[in-house]
């Protein structure tokens, strides 16, 4: 694992490494998360690295244990299955909400989210491509003059609701496929094109379940 470099918050950058190896699955789901351990292959005292748990526990990628380690997340089928239920039914929703509300901005702000999802993507770097793919579902929420859809929205995609889709470890395969699905929801909200606009949103949700459906189906065969 890299080692913290002393610039910034320590609590910050060990936050941000302990995020990628969970992402990347080189910490895998139910690995116990020894303080002292940590701290030492990180280069930090156990304060930030406190800090930094804490923050992951938040967003539902780290189980706090009383009297025992904290452990890497997991989750089950039907909690995913539901979720993305909740979101689809939400999400689709809400471009019908939103379409004839755009304005130039709007979608500048879209088109620009989707520029920093491809650099990510040509970076390698999944834990951002994660951070926009998530910012670009806010942004599309944040047209909706509805304030509890645009909470209910933000809480689908924050927290454990998005967690199932981090420690599934299937972003690095599937981040190129997902950018392309929101390029044509993005087009279709541009062209004002509801049918299609919806369709592609549905589309798109649909596969994120395939493809952590193809995660529980790998666990099941070992």
């Amino acid at each position: 694992m890299e080692k913290v470099i002393v610039r910034a918050s320590l609590a910050e950058q060990a936050y941000s490494l302990l995020k990628k190896a969970i992402i990347s699955g080189k910490l895998a789901p139910k690995t116990e998360l020894t303080e002292e351990k940590l701290a030492s292959d990180l280069g930090v005292s156990r304060t930030p690295l406190r800090e930094a748990i804490r923050k992951l526990a938040m967003e539902g990628l780290i189980n706090l244990n009383k009297g025992k380690p904290a452990t890497v997340a997991t989750f089950t089928k039907e909690d995913s299955l539901e979720f993305m239920e909740l979101r689809c039914v939400l999400e689709v929703y809400n471009i019908e909400k939103i379409i004839f509300n755009s304005d130039a901005f709007f979608i500048s702000e879209l088109e620009d989210n989707l520029q920093e999802q491809m650099k990510a993507i040509s970076n390698d770097d999944f834990q951002e491509f994660i951070d926009y793919d998530r910012k670009f579902h806010l942004i599309l929420a944040s047209q909706n003059e509805n304030e509890k859809i645009k909470h209910l929205i933000h809480q689908m995609n924050t927290g454990i609701n998005r967690a199932f889709l981090v420690l599934s470890n299937t972003v690095h395969m599937s981040a190129i496929e997902a950018y392309e699905e929101h390029e044509r929801i993005t087009a279709a909200i541009k062209n004002q094109d509801l049918d299609l606009a919806m369709k592609e949103m549905a589309e798109h949700l649909n596969k994120v379940e395939k493809r952590f459906l193809n995660y529980f189906k790998e666990e099941d065969e070992k």
